[in-house]
Parts: structure tokens; sequence; C-alpha cells
């Protein structure tokens, strides 16, 4: 016998619809199989689509699990957004924190309303730095993304960061390089599979003028996502990175900043990311932004 679930479209990181990183959630997702989920989340083609399951532990409030078109993720940020957007907004949940059960641990999510406004934060899993990468290494990822040495940010090093799902930061000089970039999506592929690491974040610094600190694309084709637009598990993993090599000063021991993401697809998204510092390094890390429903549907499976 079949089952109906409550399907919907929402876009994180923006409040206008087609703008930042959309997200396929399932608000009702038990008694789903783990096939039906990889095929709900192929039919819907975004780059990662949640599935939320009521919990049956005192130690979380509720369990997600999300699909990429082609495998199960540990995490996601913009697809966390989405979905405690949505139950925010269907179960009329206070302001206040939960706790949330995903592939990388049991984690917190925090509801922030004022007014109609609803934003939600995400604390993001334990920050580890990966080996910075080799010359040859990097000679051959400038490659596959099609830039050129002088391109990157002298002294900045080349490495996954990761908050649980790692990706590898890669520092360059201008927003423009940025916004005309062409990777080799085959070379691109071959690559990841060598460092063992499925997705490429390159950033630039915002210009002077901007209301954000920073500029990103993330490139993640071995995944089935050629191009991510707005992407948590790249942003968190980025502030970590500033505030270890002390890039940017946290002021009274939190570094806190704003990211413009998405601007080369025609879909640009705001995304802030706080990091709570001890000694020195990174202790907490925080992403966050708003969102909004574009449909939502019946599904029957």
């Amino acid at each position: 016998m079949s089952k109906k679930y409550k399907l919907y479209q929402v876009d994180a990181f923006t409040e206008h619809r087609f703008r930042g990183n959309p997200a396929g959630v399932v608000l009702n997702a038990d008694g789903l199989a783990e096939q039906e989920m990889q095929e709900i989340a192929r039919e819907l083609n975004n780059s990662e689509t949640a599935f939320v399951f009521s919990s049956d532990s005192k130690e979380y409030d509720v369990e997600i699990r999300f699909f990429t078109p082609v495998q199960e993720v540990p995490m996601c940020g913009h697809a966390t957004i989405a979905s405690h957007y949505v139950r925010s907004l269907e179960q009329n949940l206070p302001e206040g924190r939960l706790m949330q059960k995903i592939g990388a641990g049991i984690l917190p999510v925090d509801i922030i309303r004022n007014g109609d406004s609803i934003e939600i934060a995400m604390t993001q899993g334990i920050f580890r730095l990966g080996m910075p990468l080799q010359a040859n290494q990097i000679q051959e990822l400038c490659a596959a993304l099609r830039l050129s040495p002088e391109q990157l940010r002298e002294g900045w090093p080349i490495q996954e960061a990761s908050t649980g799902f790692g990706k590898i930061m890669v520092p360059i000089q201008s927003e423009e390089t940025l916004d005309h970039l062409e990777p080799d999506w085959d070379a691109l592929c071959r690559f990841s599979g060598k460092v063992g690491c499925n997705g490429f974040y390159v950033f630039a610094p915002a210009p002077k003028d901007a209301d954000y600190k920073y500029c990103g694309r993330m490139f993640a084709p071995i995944s089935g996502v050629r191009e991510d637009p707005v992407t948590g598990n790249a942003n968190g993993p980025l502030g970590g990175y500033l505030a270890h090599y002390g890039f940017l000063s946290p002021t009274d021991g939190v570094l806190q900043f704003s990211v413009l993401q998405g601007k080369a697809m025609g879909r640009p998204g705001i995304i802030s990311v706080k990091v709570e510092m001890e000694n020195n390094e990174p202790r907490e890390i925080q992403i966050s932004g708003k969102a909004v429903i574009v449909f939502s549907a019946q599904l029957e499976v």
C-alpha cells in the first residue's frame, strides 16, 4: 500500500524565490527505504534533498538524512536550513535550540524569530584541517580549474578543511577571476578521486564597498553536482580556515562575516558564518541564513 509524503522545494540562504540554493525537503519521511530516498533525490535533481524523520531518543529532537542525486552525504548546510525553516512554519516552532541527528553526529540547530522573519543557525561539527597540497597537486588542481598559479593568493595554503564533510579551500586573488571560471569537469573528477575529497571551494575577497567579506564558488562534479549555489559545508570550514591562519581577526573571541555565493550561476545568496575561538583556534562554527518555500506537493510512494 502506498503512503503519502509532504514534499517541499525550498530556496535557502535567500528570501527571494529562484535565488540561493534549492533543496528538496520531505517532511514526514518515516517509512521510506534508503533506495526510495535515493530515487526521490535523483528525481528532484537538487544538489541535496533532506528527509526528516521523527526521533525515538531523548538525545535529539529530529533526525535528517541528506541525499545528492547519486549518493547519501553526512551533512548539508543549505538543506538543514531549508528543513528547519519548513518545520518552523508547518509546526509553528518557537524560537530556541533543538538537537538534530545527522550523519556527522548530533548537533544543535537554532531557530531565530524576528516578527515574521525566521532565520536558522546550524552548529557544525569539529573543525579539522588536512595537510596542505603539494606543489605537483596544486599544479594539477589549477589545470583542472583552468586557473593560472599566478591567480592564487600567495601564502594562503590550499588544503582540505572540514566541519563534518570536507572541501578543499582554494584562495584566489579576485572576484572577477572567480566569476569567469570554467573548470575541466572530467579533470576535476579525476583529481577528486586522487585526493579523496568531493568538493573544491574557490573563494576571493569581496570588493571594498561590498556588504559581504568574501565571495565563493563550490565545485563538486564527482558528486553529480558540477556547481553548488550556496554551500554550508564549504563556508563553515572557510570560517575555521580563516580563523586558524589569522587571515581575519576575531572580536572578543568571535569571528563573524558573510559570504556571497551563487552569483555566477544567477542564484546569489548570502550565508553568515560565526566562529567562536578558544586558545586562538576555532572551537565552534555556525552557519546561518534565511529561506523561502518555492512550492509544496504531495508525494505518493
